[in-house]
């Protein structure tokens, strides 16, 4: 049984979702502590505590008692199994990082896999479900996983009440990529996103990404949502490449100008362009777990998070491969090996 402690590095949920992925993948047993140490709840939220519940049971998995608060888990998964499943949060918890534990697992599934989940569809700190779709399905795409992603209703925090359903064909081999720059630019667009907020704050955000970025017209793309999926705001900003697709979100919040938010994503966007990396760190910390399934792979990155850093040494410790950062330029080169 592998001993992995959830204090490490960052300290965060990504320890648990990269743990439970691969442990299902490689069929080898896992004993997390101190389960999200570094964050000001420990343990298990709702989100984490459902992830946990649908990895066992898309695996037959034999796992230790959890409930919310926990930080202590052992995992000890059987063999993954096609099907449907649906998973409910029960709380504007993201279904996104749901999907994100399941997803690469259900590739090595014996049959299709259908996977709904309904909770936050759009949550701080969470890729949103256009990220999951554009940038993580693309990628996916490319490595020769056929991943369907389909948002089926919008969920903000604090409501939530958004579902989020997944298609996924069982894919034998994953092909290498390498990653060197995002190529030619195709198409650049903002978009927001509101739902019982005023319909000035998506004039605001697009205005102030519209002069920031030099965009006009139907790059500027205002997204009404009914009342009933709100109140919430995001911001996307999507820049599509001949290589790559990214996706960068901000989000509203009270007492927050439609402008702060809007210049967020901004920045966010520009300090990505201006790197000439093929990938925005948030994108990067997705990519690391299927290349190193597919056995190596290497890809330019803007900048090189703790949260990167953290995944990296998790996935060393359940496959042979080693994933070193090198920097060059204005970003660094992310190298994934096998050892």
């Amino acid at each position: 049984m592998i001993e992995l402690d959830g204090s490490q590095g960052e300290g965060g949920g990504q320890v648990l979702r990269t743990s439970l992925t691969l442990s299902m993948i490689t069929g080898q047993p896992v004993r997390i502590v101190n389960i999200r140490a570094n964050r000001p709840k420990p343990g298990l939220m709702r989100q984490h505590l459902v992830a946990v519940q649908a990895a066992a049971e898309i695996c037959g998995a034999d796992l230790s008692e959890v409930q919310v608060g926990a930080q202590t888990l052992v995992f000890k998964p059987g063999r993954i199994r096609g099907g449907h499943y649906r998973f409910a949060i029960g709380t504007a918890g993201s279904s996104m990082l749901v999907l994100q534990t399941l997803l690469p697992a259900l590739l090595y599934a014996d049959a299709q896999s259908t996977v709904t989940v309904s909770g936050g569809t759009h949550n701080p700190k969470a890729p949103p479900a256009e990220f999951l779709q554009r940038a993580y399905g693309r990628a996916m795409a490319q490595m020769g996983a056929q991943i369907d992603i389909r948002l089926e209703r919008h969920g903000f925090y604090p409501a939530g009440g958004g579902i989020v359903s997944a298609s996924v064909q069982p894919c034998a081999q994953l092909q290498r990529l390498e990653w060197l720059a995002p190529g030619a630019r195709r198409a650049g667009y903002a978009e927001s996103f509101i739902a019982a907020v005023p319909y000035l704050v998506a004039q605001r955000e697009l205005d102030t990404v519209g002069t920031a970025m030099g965009w006009s017209g139907e790059q500027l793309r205002p997204r009404q949502l009914s009342d009933k999926h709100g109140p919430g705001n995001v911001l996307l900003i999507t820049l599509d490449s001949e290589h790559v697709t990214e996706v960068f979100a901000a989000f509203g919040e009270k007492s927050v100008p439609a402008e702060a938010v809007a210049k967020q994503a901004v920045q966010d966007a520009r300090f990505y362009i201006a790197s000439g990396a093929a990938v925005s760190e948030h994108l990067a910390d997705q990519l690391m777990l299927p290349m190193a399934l597919a056995g190596g792979g290497t890809f330019t990155v803007d900048r090189v998070s703790l949260h990167a850093r953290t995944n990296a040494d998790v996935i060393a410790r359940l496959l042979p491969v080693a994933i070193t950062f090198h920097p060059e330029g204005r970003h660094s080169v992310c190298v994934i090996a096998g050892r």
